[in-house]
């Protein structure tokens, strides 16, 4: 070391990173007189690229956001904090749109992004006076919605990943919700997550530890976040290679 060196001691920014990262996903209320929420993020390092956010809106409206940038650590955490902050500010404008507003959110991601980084994006609106579901799924693992009868629909109607193209068109559906379903979205972390003879947890994993659930369970959403990390981590012996958030609303 010369002279001119000098040590940066970077450890307190980092921990300011981590803190700004966790507040960007903080659920202040996870009820409301129409539905009940929660989501969990746990990360493989510190920082991460994975993301889920709750916006409520006027006109008993609430938003979900479930999100996974490419790549891991500082980088994708960078990615994914640009994102969200966008589409928080997009929805202040285009909240009524949801297709303009996923265009908007790429747009702008692919202008302050580095080159192949990219963002898969879940993004939909419950009005709760209406029990409608608005979404744009762009890129990502499709959320499903388990009816209290058993049956299943997958949230698959988008466009491309936030990012990967300067100019992408999405297209926005609708799904109408009855009292006791359940919109399930997740990263692939949660889905890929496998034992120790290298099985992965997968899709059936996943839809077996949800119909499982209890719905009289005290805790609600909340319980059953709980309970589908337990079930893949009891699948996974306990090693987790990937970020994994679960994001899950309940229909009052």
């Amino acid at each position: 070391m010369t002279t001119d060196d000098v040590v940066v001691d970077v450890s307190q920014d980092w921990i300011l990173a981590c803190n700004v990262q966790q507040r960007f996903m903080q659920v202040l209320d996870r009820t409301s007189n129409f539905v009940d929420y929660s989501a969990r993020c746990r990360q493989v390092r510190a920082l991460g690229g994975d993301c889920y956010d709750f916006m409520p809106l006027t006109e008993d409206r609430l938003a979900v956001v479930v999100g996974d940038a490419s790549g891991k650590g500082l980088a994708a955490a960078l990615m994914i904090a640009s994102v969200q902050s966008s589409l928080r500010t997009a929805a202040l404008f285009t909240a009524n749109d949801l297709a303009a507003l996923l265009k908007v959110v790429n747009h702008q991601a692919y202008t302050s992004s580095l080159t192949d980084r990219y963002a898969t994006l879940f993004y939909g609106v419950f009005d709760g006076a209406t029990r409608m579901l608005r979404y744009v799924n762009a890129g990502h693992n499709p959320p499903f919605v388990l009816r209290s009868n058993g049956s299943i629909d997958w949230l698959e109607t988008g466009g491309a990943p936030v990012g990967m193209l300067p100019y992408s068109n999405y297209e926005e559906s609708t799904v109408l919700l009855d009292p006791g379903d359940l919109v399930i979205a997740y990263t692939d972390g949660v889905i890929e997550a496998t034992n120790p003879g290298r099985e992965e947890w997968g899709v059936q994993g996943l839809l077996k530890a949800t119909a499982d659930w209890k719905p009289q369970c005290l805790n609600g959403a909340e319980d059953l976040v709980q309970l589908i990390f337990n079930s893949m981590d009891d699948f996974s012996a306990g090693c987790q290679t990937d970020d994994a958030t679960l994001a899950v609303l309940r229909v009052l």
